[in-house]
């Protein structure tokens, strides 16, 4: 006798594939719209980040074949640089500066214009205009103009018997020039802030007008908590522009970084290692030193938002 063979039962019937097809199609109608931003970001981000870090272990200028020299240049940049370390303490103190004050005139802007009843259009577009115009080289060098010797800032000063003169060229005032330009762009944090007020209820403010609170009692019982994921955006995302501020320092110290390297923040410095020194290794270590830098310091805000940033959902146990 013979034995008969027998068909596999897991084997799949033509009913079962022509049931799966339709989800195989679908499948790979998505991934051809995908792929222009799948090729983007890996010919555009994801090779560049990985040449970046090789170079990082690297002597390399630009024009011979890079050299493998392993850690030496975080060894150097860490302990033999001191320019380093002035641009990383130039970049705190423009952080500190920049950021705080920016988010509270963006804050205050959309305060006043939520409770504008007619032209609010007109004045949104017009206070967030800087933050299109402001990142450009023009206006950056406009900005040098009126900060320098001789310029609108130093006249009007010394109109009112404040003779201090070109902020550009005083070590101490030269970085809070370059503050000023970041912080006169708070149009981008302002339209969030404003759209995060509209978003409170009002049911809220009138309860507390009934108990008698006070404007401040409603700002900072009511507002601020309500506010405060939006807050908390706007710190993360302001946080990591101003540490890779460049075109103003830039501009108003010509590339420098002067006066004393008082405005030569970590960028610039980063710019001159790759570009003016020819360093492109020692350039990428500063660069992904910058990179975990700023994944360190958006780690502590996530970490320390449990206590301040607060959710409707999470019965005032903060964030989650």
């Amino acid at each position: 006798m013979t034995a008969t063979a027998t068909r596999p039962q897991d084997a799949a019937s033509p009913a079962a594939r022509a049931k799966r097809a339709p989800k195989r199609e679908r499948q790979g109608a998505a991934w051809v719209f995908l792929s222009p931003w799948v090729i983007g970001a890996t010919v555009l981000t994801l090779l560049p980040m990985a040449v970046s870090l090789y170079l990082s272990f690297t002597d390399y200028d630009m024009f011979d074949a890079p050299q493998w020299v392993g850690f030496r240049n975080y060894t150097q940049m860490f302990t033999e640089d001191p320019r380093y370390w002035r641009s990383v303490i130039t970049t705190l103190t423009y952080v500190v500066i920049a950021v705080p004050f920016q988010l509270v005139l963006a804050l205050a802007v959309a305060i006043a214009l939520k409770s504008v009843k007619r032209g609010k259009g007109f004045y949104r577009s017009a206070f967030y205009a800087p933050s299109l115009l402001g990142a450009s080289m023009s206006i950056a060098l406009v900005w040098r103009a009126i900060f320098n010797d001789g310029g609108t800032v130093d006249n009007l000063l010394s109109g009112v018997g404040i003779d201090i003169g070109g902020w550009i060229n005083k070590p101490g005032w030269a970085i809070l020039s370059v503050a000023l330009l970041t912080i006169w762009q708070f149009g981008a944090p302002m339209v969030i802030f404003l759209a995060g007020l509209q978003q409170i209820p009002a049911e809220l403010y009138e309860a507390a007008a009934v108990d008698g609170a006070s404007w401040w009692r409603q700002f900072r019982s009511i507002t601020i908590p309500m506010l405060s994921p939006v807050l908390f955006f706007n710190l993360v995302l302001q946080m990591i522009q101003a540490f890779q501020v460049f075109t103003p320092a830039f501009a108003v110290s010509a590339g420098k970084g002067g006066p004393a390297d008082s405005t030569l923040v970590y960028t610039l410095y980063l710019y001159d290692r790759a570009f003016t020194a020819s360093h492109m290794g020692y350039a990428s270590a500063m660069a992904w030193a910058l990179l975990l830098a700023i994944g360190v310091v958006t780690a502590v805000l996530f970490r320390t938002s449990r206590a301040w940033v607060f959710y409707a959902n999470d019965n005032n146990e903060g964030a989650r």
